[in-house]
């Protein structure tokens, strides 16, 4: 197995555990990433790690101690409001609620840290993939060059390039959309929509909209701005003028608490639109040689939190697989692809409900009913 080239497609945090777990195992791999380098651009906010799926990949990565010193406390601390801004459940961050949160570029950090130098390729965009046949594949890339690989796994998200080689399914719109909207020096500046937003993640809902927060540090507030909208009606905003974007999102919120909709007129940053897509609930491909997927290129959902555990999970149980079967590439993939496949239409059904429970007809007080034991 160490003379077979391995090729990961992307150096998200799937494809980056799959490459260090397999490193602690003595397997080599090459990461290809498109983007110039990791500083490229900012890596998002807050992620909540699961102590049942993201840790246990961070345990398989031997990367514990470094994830503990990332975990910002008092991060997981959650509220409810209604669009008054009146609390309708809050839980405090007392240590134990098994998802601590961390900065998502902190937790990629010690991922590449943990890499040999020169594990991942930057400026490596993969435009085509070349079936050669027994399991191999010939890679090209933008910068014209091209690679043949033993094993070729698409660690690429939710567009992927890999993913046409396995199935014919594409990511779909959900119907519901999320504005990204930030915060700087929130408790100096804007202290009411600090408040409201408390000091974990807030969630102000109505039926098909809601405004979501986290408190991020050095004073930042991180906000989601969630609207059940067809795709024709988002496209008639134009979120290259920032002011009239701002206003037309806000009027969607006519009557909610200014500390809530300040979230959205006061935002330090213009507007950016996030459509959500999602594969198939149950998606999954016939066992092909040479070629699998992890994370949002397997099983793209709607956002319930699980994602980024998902992606580092499959990562860390394709390596573990691997290692498991040496000589024996098609017996790894066939393992690792029968707990794939349940586990993710598992994960997705979840989402679902979750999406449900956050814009469906009874939010917010269907939330409530959740978080309450």
């Amino acid at each position: 197995m160490k003379n077979t080239p391995i090729s990961i497609i992307g150096a998200g945090l799937g494809g980056l555990m799959l490459a260090r777990v397999l490193h602690v195992h003595g397997i080599a791999a090459t990461v290809y990433e498109g983007e110039a380098s990791a500083a490229a651009r900012t890596q998002g906010g807050l992620l909540d790690i699961h102590d049942f799926n993201g840790q246990l990949a961070l345990k398989d990565a031997g990367l514990v101690e470094e994830f503990t010193a990332l975990i910002q406390h008092g991060g997981q601390a959650t509220r409810v409001l209604d669009r008054e801004a009146n609390v309708l459940f809050e839980q405090h961050d007392d240590g134990t609620g098994g998802r601590p949160e961390v900065q998502r570029g902190d937790l990629r950090r010690i991922l590449l840290e943990s890499l040999p130098e020169s594990t991942v390729q930057w400026g490596r965009k993969l435009t085509q993939v070349t079936p050669l046949g027994s399991g191999q594949h010939q890679l090209h890339f933008a910068d014209g060059s091209t690679v043949i690989c033993g094993l070729l796994v698409g660690a690429d998200g939710a567009w992927s390039r890999v993913r046409p080689l396995l199935s014919d399914a594409k990511p779909v719109y959900t119907g519901t959309a999320l504005i990204e909207a930030w915060l700087h020096d929130a408790d100096q500046r804007h202290p009411a929509s600090a408040a409201a937003a408390g000091g974990g993640s807030m969630f102000a809902l109505a039926p098909g909209q809601g405004i979501l927060s986290h408190r991020e540090p050095n004073g930042v507030v991180h906000a989601y701005i969630a609207l059940s909208r067809s795709e024709e009606w988002l496209t008639k905003i134009d979120f290259n003028d920032a002011p009239a974007a701002k206003a037309r999102i806000a009027a969607e919120f006519e009557n909610w608490s200014p500390a809530l909709t300040a979230l959205i007129t006061d935002s330090d940053t213009a507007p950016v639109l996030r459509l959500i897509h999602a594969l198939p609930n149950e998606h999954r491909w016939p066992r092909i040689p040479g070629v699998t997927l992890v994370g949002d290129a397997a099983h793209l959902m709607a956002p319930s939190g699980d994602g980024a555990n998902l992606a580092m999970y499959d990562g860390a149980e394709l390596a573990k697989a691997i290692a498991a079967h040496p000589g024996n590439l098609d017996a790894a993939l066939a393992a690792y692809e029968s707990e794939l496949f349940p586990r993710s239409a598992k994960a997705a059904a979840e989402a679902d409900d979750v999406n449900q429970v956050l814009y469906g007809n009874h939010s917010p007080h269907s939330l409530v009913k959740m978080f309450t034991p």
